[in-house]
């Protein structure tokens, strides 16, 4: 795609999406095929071992998948994301896969990659999607490794990389930046970009389990670490600083809604058995497609959700100046806090952080620790100094590590985003009602 087709599309996606959901369409789905995956890594919110019968014998057929994306379709969804757990984990992957394709839809695949074999591959040649994009968990086999806790699955991944990389398909790369491949990111990053010729990003919002175990906050990194991250890679910082330069201010008077994204007004998502949702992470309410049709439950269920109002006016949230700079939301407070108007504190950190070694200094805000006066400001004013000379530009590791140039195979790149540790359902990709940026 060239740099001319990628604005037009950008701006026709833009455009579609602000008619949506002014008009109330749900143009972006997302349909977790199955929590099942041969991996088991430590920081995933939602994974299950892949023979695990119970698991299986509850996710939707293959015929179930086949009504709701008609009727997803005839609703006018235009955008589809098939995710896990793994996708491949389902036998009938590709019946589902390419009935989506048939009805129409744009349709991206999140996979780790280990399960793809050239059958699969040559498939996706014939049928192929909007985009793939594989999760890569370390440079070198000891820290992938390490993360996914299966031996082999490095070389599988790197072995799916290739089969689609040969085939000329639609792939990107990313990451889930944690405490175990943090020294990792950017020779990840260069592999990617440098040696393959393919986009990536990084994400590192872990969130608690989607059953609300706090496990997989145990390979958070530090806030300051993310953040570091966030400054020593000049396009994603530049990112932030038009966040910063656009989006920071007082939040419109008179907003009272939970939730801030486009989940219920342009989004929605479908969990394995069938559960439909605002997104991936919220799971506090859901309709059932095995009891109702998905209309019924777009024009009903989810337009009730949608329509929560916060019932705690005084949240610090309430009146802070940087929240496009936050990932704390309904979803990641539910699963964190189990209350979807609790801030998650350590979002809230990060958030702060970002501003501040941006050079901007948030007014203070209702009862936030990180402000001034605040019981951890003093500790966060330590940690902005090291990363402002990040900021500037007088300290950078990722400009100084040697690089390898491998031949190149040439692919369109677009800037770097932030995510909200979900993977990217789409939810999160269109706010509304809100002055943020997502």
């Amino acid at each position: 795609m060239s740099a001319f087709e990628e604005r037009s599309y950008g701006q026709l996606s833009l455009a579609v999406h602000a008619r949506g959901q002014q008009t109330r369409i749900p143009l972006n789905g997302t349909i977790e095929l199955s929590n099942r995956c041969p991996l088991a890594c430590s920081h995933c919110y939602n994974n299950l071992p892949i023979g695990d019968s119970e698991a299986r014998l509850g996710e939707l057929t293959t015929d179930e998948h086949r009504r709701i994306i008609d009727e997803m379709v005839e609703a006018g969804c235009l955008w589809l994301l098939l995710t896990g757990g793994e996708i491949l984990a389902r036998k009938d992957f590709l019946e589902i896969y390419t009935h989506a394709k048939k009805r129409g839809l744009l349709v991206t695949l999140f996979t780790n990659g280990t399960m793809i074999t050239p059958e699969i591959a040559d498939h996706l040649v014939r049928f192929r999607p909007f985009a793939i994009e594989i999760t890569l968990y370390g440079r070198t086999r000891e820290t992938y490794e390490r993360l996914t806790q299966v031996p082999g699955s490095y070389d599988r991944c790197m072995r799916g990389i290739a089969l689609l990389m040969e085939r000329g398909l639609p792939l990107k790369l990313k990451t889930v930046a944690v405490n175990v491949n943090r020294h990792e990111i950017w020779d990840m990053k260069r592999f990617a970009e440098e040696e393959l010729g393919v986009e990536f990003k990084f994400d590192g919002m872990i969130n608690a389990r989607i059953d609300c175990s706090s496990s997989p906050l145990g390979t958070r990194l530090r806030a300051e670490d993310l953040v570091a991250l966030d400054m020593e890679d000049a396009p994603r910082r530049g990112e932030w600083a038009r966040l910063v330069r656009d989006h920071t201010g007082p939040p419109r008077k008179g907003i009272g809604d939970v939730y801030h994204c486009g989940g219920g007004l342009s989004a929605f998502a479908i969990d394995p058995q069938g559960k439909m949702s605002i997104c991936v992470l919220s799971h506090a309410d859901t309709f059932d497609l095995r009891k109702g049709s998905f209309r019924e439950g777009w024009e009903q269920f989810l337009l009730k959700v949608r329509g929560k109002k916060v019932t705690r006016q005084a949240s610090k949230c309430a009146s802070c100046h940087i929240r496009a700079l936050c990932s704390t939301c309904a979803a990641t407070a539910e699963l964190e806090n189990g209350d979807p108007e609790t801030p998650v504190s350590f979002f809230c950190e990060v958030a702060h952080l970002r501003a501040q070694a941006l050079g901007f200094v948030p007014p203070a805000h209702g009862d936030c620790e990180y402000c001034e006066g605040g019981a951890a400001h003093e500790s966060l004013l330590q940690k902005v100094g090291p990363l402002r000379q990040i900021a500037s530009g007088s300290h950078h590791p990722a400009a100084r590590r040697p690089m390898v140039f491998l031949p190149q195979i040439v692919a369109a790149k677009s800037p770097p985003s932030a995510d909200c540790g979900s993977g990217g359902c789409g939810s999160c990709s269109t706010t509304a009602n809100t002055d943020e940026a997502a």
